[in-house]
């Protein structure tokens, strides 16, 4: 059953990714960096991706994409789309490695998270936030740090447990070569998205994290509809972020990092987590 399960969601996955490859080839008015994150989340998703592009970024029709988007709960979500893309690929990556050196459940998610964290940050936030900050990517990276800090231990706290219980119940789907550790790390994405998608929403909310962007004179008569994008202030410059104070930044780290804590503690309740080498 489980074997016939798996068959139908690479179909559904595959078929999902070549829409929204092919959406974002010819529909897509965002930059490469959100269209890229969509792709890739589906491509780990399936059609749980899909839909929720269909949902919160697609343009249903030319001009109407800033309209479209304009709610802060689809900002929430476009805005999780970078982090998301970005610690799971680098989560998968790292997957598909660490099982060659022999080492403990433990040391594989303490590898994975550190991949994660450098693909979310480096790549997928700071390369976004690029244009914000006059092209200057030291600047993007610190400007960025905070929100993929909390975004990403969310995220973890979701993936982590996922991966180690499936990881504990379905014997070889640790290994790449084997069509389970692709659907087991497909549902570990889903759950890392939904538990951090309410961290997200509140991070756009306040103007901490920037959400989904028209790139500018991509949608045609889009001010025709009597909406610009949240993103945009006048004259076309970027919205302004805003900043916790040291405080309250440390607070909110503190607290994801306390949340990913409890994950994992519940997690070795359930299947242990070890530090060293396999026996």
């Amino acid at each position: 059953m489980l074997d016939g399960a798996i068959l139908v969601w690479f179909v559904l996955m595959g078929a999902s990714l070549a829409f929204v490859i092919w959406d974002s080839l010819t529909n897509g008015v965002t930059s490469w960096v959100q269209r890229l994150a969509w792709i890739l989340v589906t491509a780990y998703t399936g059609p749980v991706g899909l839909f929720f592009y269909l949902l919160g970024c697609r343009r249903p029709f030319p001009g109407a994409h800033d309209r479209y988007t304009r709610t802060t709960w689809k900002q929430g979500l476009n805005s999780e789309m970078h982090c998301l893309a970005g610690d799971a690929t680098g989560i998968l990556f790292a997957a598909m490695i660490v099982p060659a050196f022999g080492l403990t459940n433990g040391w594989d998610a303490t590898i994975e998270y550190l991949a994660g964290f450098v693909c979310g940050l480096f790549i997928f936030q700071a390369l976004m936030m690029l244009p914000m900050y006059g092209g200057n990517y030291f600047m993007a990276v610190r400007k960025t740090i905070f929100a993929e800090t909390v975004s990403m231990n969310f995220v973890m706290a979701g993936m982590i447990p996922t991966m180690v219980v499936l990881a504990s119940v379905w014997e070889g789907s640790e290994h790449p070569g084997e069509p389970s550790f692709w659907f087991r790390m497909s549902l570990a994405s889903i759950v890392g998205g939904v538990l951090a998608y309410p961290v997200n929403y509140w991070l756009v909310k306040n103007h901490l994290k920037h959400g989904c962007m028209t790139l500018p004179g991509a949608d045609g008569p889009a001010p025709m509809l009597g909406h610009a994008s949240p993103e945009m202030e006048g004259e076309g410059r970027p919205m302004q972020m805003n900043a916790l104070s040291p405080v309250r930044a440390a607070c909110w780290v503190i607290a994801s990092f306390a949340v990913l804590a409890m994950a994992l503690y519940a997690t070795d309740q359930w299947v242990p987590i070890r530090f060293g080498l396999q026996g």
